[in-house]
Formats: C-alpha cells, sequence, structure tokens
C-alpha cells in the first residue's frame, strides 16, 4: 500500500525534540513499573501558585471563555508592559504579543524575520528548538561554541565578532541560558549591541529563565542604548510561575515587527487562552513570594549537585541562572545517555541535541533527595 502523502520538503529539514524524545522514553519506563529519576525535563516541580489557580478558576466562573483580541487582553499586554519597563526596556502594551506559549513566540519571530537561506547564529550550547525553528523558516545555520570558555559569552567575543557579518539576518542570546544556566555579562551584551549595531543584525533575546538566577541580575538585552529597535524579546510564564501546561508566553518589539508577526499569529492560533490571560495578570502582580521560594530552592538544589559532582572527582561549569546543569561525559553522550536510563534508571538529555558533544544535561528540577539518589545510581553504574 502507497503513502497517499506527500511531506513537504520543510518538515524534513527537522528532527523530533530531542528534549521531549528523552522526557517521553522516561514516561513510558514509569507507566512499565520502573522507577525513574527524571532529570530530562525542562519543567519546574512546583505546583503553580495557589492564587494563579485561583485567578484562572475566577476568570473560568466569570465566562472568559470566548476568543479575545488576537494579541491578547489590555490588562494582560499592560501588565507585561510594565514588567519590561520594570527591566530597562521601553515598552508599550501595542508592542506586545500574547502567545500560547514561549515557544509559540520563538516561531512566530523566527517565521517573520527569516526567508530562504538567511543567515542565523545560534551560541552553542543552543536550545534544541532554535534550530529547528531556523531551518523550518528556511534559515542557514552559523554557529559560535561557548563550550571551551566555561559556556560564557564574553570570552567568545571574538570569534562572534567573526561570526557576525552584513550578510547575516538573525541572531539569538539565550540568558539565563538552557541547557548551560550560563548568564552573560553585561560586558558580553553590550558586546552583542555593538555587532548588532555594526552590521544591523537583528537579535531575539530569550530571556525566559531571568527570574531564575543565583546572586546575579540578568540586564534584558532591549534596555541597552541601540537595542530598542532590533530585539524582539521573548519571554514566559511556564518558568518562572511553574506554568508550564498553561501555554502562556509573550514576545514584545516595534510596532513594526509587531503589525507583521501579528498576521501569522492570527491566522494560526487566534489567541491565547482567554482564562489563563486573566491568570497570567495574577501571576505578574502578585507572586512574588512564590517565585522567591522556587528560586532558592533551585539555588539550593544547584549547590548541592555541585558538591555531589565535586565528591566523585566530576567537574562542572557553575551556571549563575535556570535550572540545567551540563556534565561532561563520554565523547558518546547518546550512548552515555542511552545507558544512564537503561542501566541507572536516570534520565539525562545528550549535549548533542543542543551541539554540545561530549556533555550531558541535567534538570535540577527535582527534589533533593531524587538528586542525590540520581548521582548515586549515575555513581554504581560506573557511569561518573
Amino acid at each position: 500500500m502507497s503513502d497517499a502523502y506527500d511531506f513537504s520538503e520543510r518538515i524534513g529539514r527537522v528532527e523530533p525534540s530531542a528534549t521531549l524524545a528523552i522526557s517521553n522514553l522516561a514516561a513510558e519506563k514509569e507507566a512499565e513499573g520502573a522507577d525513574i529519576v527524571d532529570l530530562s525535563v525542562g519543567e519546574p516541580d512546583f505546583d503553580t501558585p495557589a492564587n494563579v489557580v485561583e485567578a484562572g478558576k475566577e476568570a473560568l466562573d466569570a465566562g472568559h471563555t470566548g476568543y479575545t483580541s488576537s494579541n491578547g487582553v489590555p490588562e494582560l499586554k499592560e501588565a507585561i508592559a510594565a514588567k519590561l519597563r520594570g527591566n530597562g526596556v521601553d515598552a508599550d502594551a501595542d508592542e506586545v504579543i500574547v502567545t500560547p506559549g514561549g515557544k509559540q513566540a520563538l516561531y512566530e519571530t523566527f517565521q517573520t524575520l527569516i526567508s530562504e537561506d538567511d543567515e542565523v547564529v545560534l551560541l552553542d550550547p543552543a536550545w534544541v528548538s532554535y534550530e529547528a525553528m531556523a531551518k523550518l523558516a528556511g534559515g542557514d545555520l552559523s554557529r559560535v561554541d561557548l563550550a571551551p570558555h566555561g559556556f560564557q559569552l564574553e570570552p567568545a567575543l571574538d570569534e562572534l565578532a567573526e561570526t557576525i557579518s552584513d550578510d547575516t539576518a538573525l541572531l539569538v542570546v539565550n540568558s539565563p541560558s538552557n541547557p548551560t544556566g550560563a548568564v552573560f555579562s553585561d560586558a558580553a551584551l553590550e558586546g552583542v549591541r555593538d555587532l548588532a549595531v555594526e552590521h544591523d543584525v537583528a537579535v531575539i533575546s530569550d530571556e525566559i529563565y531571568e527570574r531564575i538566577t543565583y546572586g546575579v541580575e540578568p540586564t534584558s538585552l532591549a534596555s541597552l542604548d541601540g537595542m530598542a529597535d532590533r530585539t524582539v524579546t521573548v519571554n514566559g510564564f511556564s518558568k518562572a510561575y511553574s506554568m508550564t501546561g498553561w501555554r502562556l508566553g509573550y514576545l514584545h518589539a516595534t510596532d513594526e515587527f509587531v503589525g507583521e508577526a501579528g498576521k501569522l499569529h492570527s491566522h494560526s492560533v487566534s489567541c491565547a487562552t482567554n482564562f489563563v490571560q486573566r491568570a497570567g495578570i495574577e501571576a505578574l502582580e502578585n507572586t512574588e513570594e512564590s517565585v522567591e521560594e522556587m528560586r532558592a530552592a533551585f539555588e539550593s538544589r544547584r549547590d548541592l549537585l555541585v558538591d555531589l559532582f565535586d565528591e566523585h572527582g566530576v567537574d562542572v561549569d557553575v551556571g549563575d541562572g535556570a535550572f540545567y546543569m551540563m556534565i561532561p561525559v563520554d565523547s558518546d553522550d547518546q550512548a552515555w545517555c542511552e545507558r544512564a536510563i537503561e542501566e541507572a534508571s536516570v534520565a539525562c538529555v545528550p549535549g548533542s541535541a543542543f551541539n554540545a558533544d561530549g556533555y550531558a544535561r541535567i534538570s535540577y528540577a527535582a527534589s533533593e533527595e531524587r538528586l542525590r539518589e540520581a548521582v548515586d545510581r549515575l555513581v554504581a553504574n560506573d557511569l561518573l
């Protein structure tokens, strides 16, 4: 029987998400009765704050179940703009598009800015979906490897300068970083600014982890002189507010960009879910205590892991943000991760998924007890 589908060349450019593939495998093994310590998924292990849940319920009871204006309810867009202004970004509510998840905001940005054969520059290790989104838009990739520099951008600025040119269409900056947890210095971001202005390059600033930092304050790229008109700031509610399943994110850029990206938004998702947007207002305005409790727990877990790895002679580059850590493993990181889940029942993501061969990414969005158990299992199976 012949296949009736003639798949597009575009979809053939990409592979399924490696992080979700590992998470799905872990879920399958758990369903079969295995006790898996799942350190693969980028999802906080906390409940959504109770006041946010209650706001969602109240919005449902109030009948907020229909379509909203495509770019988002005015109250949420204003709350987002106020939050951005607090970060030093000159933001107006009309410059915001509210999306069903930060990933949708990124997808719309790539589709709006990238044409066939346009150059997109990534900073490796880079979150898996950047490459896929660039390829789906027809872009060609150039990459700058931060691994030799402890995953920091500042010491790699000369390499970035050699990579970016007048032909570059887009640079993607993610700070705090997934998968490394690195928070880029102001000097690094100012270097990005200088290159972007010199070569007239647009920049995505993915700031989804900006509320999860340890002892540092991240700078919003669009707040720097010269960057307001060339930066698309992407953020969302999944990580800081433990709202992954609510699917709520946003982008901020110039009026001109929002007008163009809004076309795609209106023809694809129409709008983000109405009652979820109402809960988002509550998250932005009344959850500081909950956010701080989660942040402090992540910091404690990070420090625990650093100590545990040090006890076993494993040297790791310690990030100041997000809830990820890259650990050095065998050169065949895919095989190492397969052994980890099959022999030690610990799920990790191969570094090669982020273009970082020889590493595995672990998420410490798990209890300290489970983190200790994961390290013990890896040691017992000669994986550390």
